[in-house]
């Protein structure tokens, strides 16, 4: 099972922070790089310069997003901007991508909040036509430049219903599922990865289907307090949007958060257990020592 480290992108941090956690990600044993995105949020970075700087920076680790809102972007535009990442990087990212969580990120930038499962699917069609050259204006040039990665920029589906998984299995190479990234729960999501295995047998596809996960972690003095603080307003704005049963994270009084050393060791061999292929780390504070912590604790 591989282990990426996220960046601190919610977190107020400058430049000399964030270049430090590229060379600690990048100097190992870690096998990738994630960043997330939330758009209406105070100090949130933006996707696309934070990966193309990623990409300059490292040299070795497998860059992600985890995860893109799809359906609010102009997909040629982002084609590009991810084929040019893709460049930089010299064939090390992998997208995930979904509708997202929040309605006020589509209302800021004037998105429709409608069919945004149709316009996803849509939107990746449109990306991979521009991957493979093929203009998009009829008797005019393509929009590059093409990716390094033969066949297009991998795309991971943040998903989970079977609706769902259903969609993603006629385009993902795989899923990543975000419901427990508060309290893992490696037995649900052992039974997740074998209804994902399903989707992708019932839309006649051959090939294993990638399957991985995001866990917040804390490793500070106080880690629960940390990560409790961290995650607050997520939760208070998934409570006020849909209902305390109704969204897809648990809430964090839910049972014992995944924080401190036992947490985190907890999270990494409950995810061996459950058969994923990759486990992403997401900070819950700016400080680069987070990184030699969790090396520690994991013995890496």
């Amino acid at each position: 099972m591989h282990i990426t480290m996220g960046l601190p992108t919610l977190f107020p941090h400058g430049r000399e922070t964030e270049l430090a956690w590229y060379r600690k990600i990048d100097e190992g044993p870690w096998d990738g790089l994630a960043t997330y995105e939330r758009l209406v949020y105070p100090d949130s970075w933006s996707v696309v310069p934070q990966l193309a700087a990623a990409a300059a920076m490292t040299e070795r680790v497998r860059l992600w997003t985890d995860v893109v809102a799809l359906p609010m972007r102009n997909p040629v535009l982002f084609a590009k901007d991810l084929a040019t990442i893709d460049i930089l990087a010299n064939g090390r990212l992998t997208l995930g991508v979904g509708i997202g969580a929040w309605d006020e990120d589509y209302l800021a930038v004037g998105a429709a909040l409608d069919r945004r499962r149709q316009r996803m699917d849509e939107a990746v069609a449109a990306m991979r036509s521009v991957w493979a050259q093929v203009p998009p204006v009829e008797g005019h040039f393509p929009v590059g430049p093409a990716p390094v990665q033969t066949g297009g920029i991998p795309l991971i589906a943040g998903v989970v219903g079977p609706k769902a998984l259903a969609r993603a299995a006629q385009w993902a190479v795989g899923v990543s599922d975000p419901a427990h990234s508060l309290h893992f729960d490696a037995e649900a999501l052992a039974a997740q990865r074998e209804r994902v295995i399903q989707a992708w047998q019932a839309a006649g596809r051959t090939e294993r289907p990638h399957f991985s996960a995001p866990v917040w972690f804390a490793l500070g003095r106080d880690p629960e307090h940390q990560l409790r603080e961290h995650v607050k307003d997520f939760w208070d704005h998934e409570l006020t949007t849909v209902g305390a049963g109704s969204g897809y994270l648990t809430a964090p009084g839910a049972g014992t958060l995944m924080c401190g050393a036992s947490g985190l060791l907890a999270a990494v061999n409950g995810a061996r257990e459950a058969g994923l292929d990759e486990l992403r780390l997401i900070p819950s504070t700016a400080d680069p020592d987070e990184i030699d912590r969790a090396r520690e604790v994991l013995g890496i």
